[in-house]
């Protein structure tokens, strides 16, 4: 038996994923902050490379054919320019570096965190294979406000990285590990999704086109090119709202692409690529989504 077995209770999938929840839940389940009348959202995530040095068998990574490995990396020019859309409308929400990619393989993450940080809080996804000791104090010591890393290979990952966040001294609280090593039987210890028809493994969620969803009413994903996607369960990028680099972030948040989205997941997701999506759209994000309600019944 291992050490963990011997000093920590067992671990329950499910508790893992329900406490992931509680921690964005305030975040992303706050009062809306508007502009000029316009519900802002809560959570931007950025994509910051399109490369991973891993292949999950519940991520489209694992196939080449949908995602493939491009190496393509966000510019520092498109961070800045986010940085001034956003200041101009006084964005005081999220960020989290994950997206389609291991944001730790990007040489100028920090910097970013650094950037964007001074705006809002900066959460750092990562499976921790680039981690040290080092590495842990130069991100603690960055704007970066959380670090969660995804364990994928057994639980003696936890005796690593607790003797590892130990000895670099940072707080124990700055670091979420996430056990994510379980087989398909508890679908790996992750909340499966079919990444809009791509993934079929595990127990999948039959898909429901009559359901409302939340994703539009609260964040928006943005790729490493500037392009800006409905939300992270669009594995294959199938339609764009606009892109940083040619447009504001508000006019996009507000433009009339993401706003016809918007309005049909009010009541249901029967619009293409939402008709392939089996995600509980409605985790968080309630608030936003009645205020967006209300601004629609006010403006028809």
């Amino acid at each position: 038996m291992s050490d963990i077995g011997h000093n920590n209770p067992p671990m329950d999938p499910k508790e893992t994923i329900q406490k992931n929840i509680d921690r964005k839940k305030p975040i992303l389940d706050r009062d809306p902050q508007y502009f000029n009348s316009i519900p802002l959202p809560s959570w931007i995530e950025l994509s910051l490379i399109d490369n991973c040095n891993r292949s999950c068998s519940f991520c489209p990574k694992s196939d080449l054919s949908i995602a493939p490995n491009t190496h393509q990396m966000m510019d520092e020019i498109l961070i800045n320019k986010l940085f001034e859309d956003l200041k101009k409308i006084n964005y005081e929400g999220a960020f989290c570096f994950c997206g389609y990619g291991e944001p730790m393989l990007h040489k100028n993450v920090l910097k970013y965190a650094n950037i964007l940080g001074k705006l809002g809080g900066v959460e750092i996804i990562t499976n921790g294979d680039t981690l040290n000791e080092k590495k842990l104090i130069e991100i603690y010591s960055s704007k970066t406000t959380r670090l969660l890393i995804s364990l994928y290979d057994g639980e003696h990952q936890l005796i690593k990285f607790k003797k590892m966040i130990k000895a670099s001294g940072i707080p124990n609280d700055f670091v979420i590990l996430r056990d994510r090593w379980y087989s398909d039987k508890v679908d790996f210890g992750v909340k499966l999704t079919n990444r809009v028809g791509t993934i079929q493994i595990g127990k999948q969620n039959e898909i429901d086109k009559t359901r409302k969803c939340y994703y539009t009413s609260y964040q928006v994903l943005i790729d490493w090119n500037g392009d800006v996607f409905l939300c992270p369960q669009d594995w294959q990028r199938r339609v764009s709202m606009g892109n940083i680099m040619q447009r504001s972030f508000f006019d996009i948040w507000n433009g009339k692409i993401l706003n016809k989205y918007r309005k049909i997941h009010q009541t249901n997701r029967n619009i293409n690529p939402c008709t392939s999506c089996n995600a509980n759209g409605d985790v968080y994000g309630e608030k936003h989504f009645k205020a967006w309600n209300k601004f629609y019944n006010k403006n028809n």
